[in-house]
């Protein structure tokens, strides 16, 4: 059974996570349709339509009918695609469209945002986020087609016309391409006691088989399917995990782990109930890759992500490279240095050899590793701060009502106002991505528009939390926020 719907004109953006929108808003039927045909536009000019296109959701609220929605107007069109049967991380969609070596691969998600939003993330050859370049053609293309009418067929009939098939065990290859790259004996003498919590999340299955595999002990928390992600964000940030902070301790278990509502995200919690930033994670593997596994190699961050891991590279006769945000730029960082890690101060890192996209399953499966060989992730994060500072980073998410978002920019980005900081000295300001001042000191503090959120983010590092703060304040007088 085929049907058309008329097409709704508001503009669609990609921003450095994928198309996102406040459900029953932006993020509708007749959006989502657009999208979806879009692509298919998308996958004919490039001369890319001949092979299938997969498609993942997550849990969130209309994820998993929006991926059915995708597939009608793609079949519509005479694409084929993989639909899969159950919710999936975003790191297994990056996965199957390099294993399978695909064109492309689409996640329903909306990451880590709120509950009240859902969105499309669009994945390209060799399972990477689809470039900037991608992004704007697609989004020009959804605009091209405003007035159309979208022709859609019914999940039956794809399936009997063999546009539609399925993956019955997507993970597999997955697994076993985590379990190949880690010291398996190391981990399974150690047999570590984990709490595990997805955050209500799509990123339980892959990482409670790896470590069952490996023979640790796992419970977990927030499993269950919950919309609302109960109550807050399905970020792993230290103010989100305060329960499995005190549940790691109250329990005696040796670690807490978290993802993000997509699995790509990951936060840590040693076994004293201490909190492990994104920052710090990096600056772990990072160090344990090239001194304990011996990898050799520089490792790339981008703009808002600790000064720590320059002075780590540097010890090693390594480069630290620095890039904009966007885990693209991450990934594209990686092949070209041939690095051994990169990451951001957000919760996302990947490392070379797996895939390119960020991935909290492979993370955690590694820092366990890590923990198993040095033993506490403290104790080791101590050593490092003992022999190269400490960073201590500060964010502030500032709302603003839209209608001033020109006028920041102006103020940002063309006229290029700096507030006065006193009692630091500025050796350089980057506008690549943003505003960033660097600090005589290694300090710095960087302010831009949030690529996937309605908000403006400043980060600010520092060698304590109240230096790092002060840089923050200069910048919210000076815009008026």
């Amino acid at each position: 059974m085929s049907t058309k719907q008329k097409c709704n004109a508001s503009h669609i953006q990609f921003g450095t996570g994928g198309w996102r929108g406040i459900i029953g808003d932006d993020f509708i039927k007749s959006n989502i349709h657009r999208v979806a045909l879009g692509v298919c536009h998308l996958a004919r000019e490039e001369n890319k339509a001949d092979k299938p296109i997969v498609i993942g959701y997550d849990r969130r609220f209309l994820s998993e009918v929006s991926s059915r929605w995708i597939a009608e107007v793609m079949t519509a069109q005479g694409m084929k695609v993989i639909l899969i049967e159950r919710s999936t991380p975003t790191p297994l969609i990056m996965f199957l469209v390099q294993h399978m070596e695909l064109y492309y691969g689409l996640e329903v998600t909306a990451s880590h945002n709120p509950a009240s939003y859902n969105g499309i993330k669009l994945i390209v050859e060799e399972g990477r986020d689809a470039p900037v370049e991608t992004t704007a053609r697609l989004e020009a293309l959804i605009d091209e087609n405003a007035d159309a009418e979208i022709d859609s067929l019914s999940i039956e009939e794809g399936e009997r016309r063999g546009l539609i098939s399925y993956l019955h065990a997507p993970f597999n290859d997955f697994i076993d391409h985590i379990l190949e790259k880690l010291n398996q004996p190391l981990i399974k003498k150690r047999a570590l006691r984990i709490l595990f919590d997805p955050m209500h999340g799509s990123g339980t299955y892959p990482l409670m088989v790896i470590l069952q595999s490996l023979r640790c002990t796992v419970d977990l928390i927030n499993d269950n399917k919950d919309a609302y992600f109960g109550g807050g964000i399905p970020a792993p940030t230290a103010s989100r995990l305060k329960d499995l902070r005190n549940r790691v301790v109250d329990g005696g278990y040796d670690l807490g782990i978290a993802f993000d509502g997509d699995g790509d995200r990951l936060g840590v919690v040693d076994e004293n109930g201490e909190y492990i930033d994104a920052n710090q994670i990096l600056c772990l593997l990072y160090y344990y890759l090239h001194a304990h596994k011996g990898w050799s190699g520089p490792v790339v961050r981008n703009l808002a992500t600790t000064h720590m891991l320059d002075k780590i590279a540097e010890s090693f006769g390594e480069v630290c490279h620095e890039v904009p945000i966007g885990f693209k730029y991450i990934s594209a960082g990686i092949d070209k240095y041939d690095a051994v890690l990169g990451g951001e101060s957000s919760g996302g890192l990947t490392v070379r050899g797996h895939i390119h996209g960020k991935d909290s399953i492979y993370a955690a499966s590694l820092f366990i590793e890590m923990v198993c060989a040095v033993g506490s992730p403290t104790q080791m994060l101590q050593k490092l701060e003992k022999e190269f500072g400490k960073h201590e980073m500060v964010e502030a998410n500032l709302e603003f009502p839209a209608a001033r978002k020109p006028e920041i920019h102006k103020a940002l980005m063309i006229d290029k106002q700096l507030p006065h900081f006193a009692d630091a000295e500025v050796v350089r300001v980057n506008y690549e991505d943003g505003c960033k001042v660097y600090f005589a000191d290694g300090s710095f503090v960087i302010c831009r528009f949030s690529g996937t959120e309605p908000l403006l983010r400043i980060f600010a590092e520092a060698s304590n939390a109240s230096r790092a703060a002060e840089y923050i304040t200069p910048f919210r007088k000076l815009l008026d926020i």
